[in-house]
């Protein structure tokens, strides 16, 4: 995932409220957002290549996303194990949110740089290998994209303005969160003055969705919890001229 903007128990119908953008080659294989095969309480798409996941939920509530920290003069490592199998793991696995993410931290070292969030009903964490250890999140609306959490880049900034402003509605319709991620449009702001000069280039980007022949949005997803654990998950594919191939609904448990 490229962009993830989240409302965590700011609403008082959905405790969870997730909008997110998936950015990837057009090339990697990737399988569109079900019920896996091999893990039938998984519900998530798949990554092909390395068999591990972006953004999943499960019958159960729990609930996983990631973003890559991202880190342009950072030679990669042939070595380091894909950041998707740290969504697919916790959502495999029965460890609350902070005491998974606990043991992540001890493992960053081994990953490219990530961010990470992990949830159950109630609970909600956030872990990346490029800060001081997991954090309990906050109620309220946040953002997510390739730095921390929360960092106030314009497209994080304005998205968790116009997130904040769909809370005020007592029903939401995954279509205007769907309509938010794929605003092409949007024109950000400045550039904060406290971000490194190698992050400027993503900062000059003037859209939540990106079209490109190699490298694009792929997909974006809904997550909506309901007060009694009604999950409606919500995924929309894209082809490289940013055109809607398929789009996927799914209501848990």
């Amino acid at each position: 995932m490229c962009l993830i903007l989240f409302a965590w128990q700011a609403h008082p119908r959905y405790p969870l409220i997730v909008a997110a953008n998936r950015e990837e080659f057009h090339q990697r294989p990737t399988a569109a957002a079900a019920f896996w095969e091999d893990s039938p309480e998984l519900l998530a798409g798949r990554d092909l290549q390395a068999g591990g996941t972006w953004l999943g939920v499960t019958r159960s509530g729990r609930f996983a996303a990631i973003t890559n920290y991202r880190e342009p003069l950072k030679p990669g490592n042939q070595q380091e194990m894909s950041r998707g199998h740290l969504v697919r793991d916790y959502l495999l696995g029965r460890e609350n949110p902070m005491h998974h993410a606990g043991g992540v931290s001890m493992q960053g070292a081994q990953y490219s740089g990530f961010n990470l969030l992990l949830g159950s009903v109630g609970e909600l964490a956030y872990v990346s290998n490029r800060n001081e250890g997991p954090v309990t999140v906050q109620p309220g609306s946040h953002g997510l994209s390739n730095h921390l959490l929360d960092t106030d880049w314009p497209k994080v900034h304005a998205g968790r303005e116009h997130l904040g402003s769909l809370l005020e509605s007592e029903r939401i319709d995954p279509e205007q969160l769907l309509e938010l991620l794929t605003d092409r449009a949007l024109t950000p702001g400045d550039i904060p003055e406290n971000v490194e000069d190698d992050l400027v280039p993503d900062l000059l980007t003037r859209h939540y969705f990106i079209i490109s022949p190699v490298y694009g949005t792929r997909s974006s997803t809904v997550v909506l919890v309901e007060n009694n654990g009604q999950t409606t998950f919500v995924e929309r594919q894209f082809d490289p001229l940013g055109k809607e191939i398929e789009t996927r609904r799914f209501e848990l448990p």
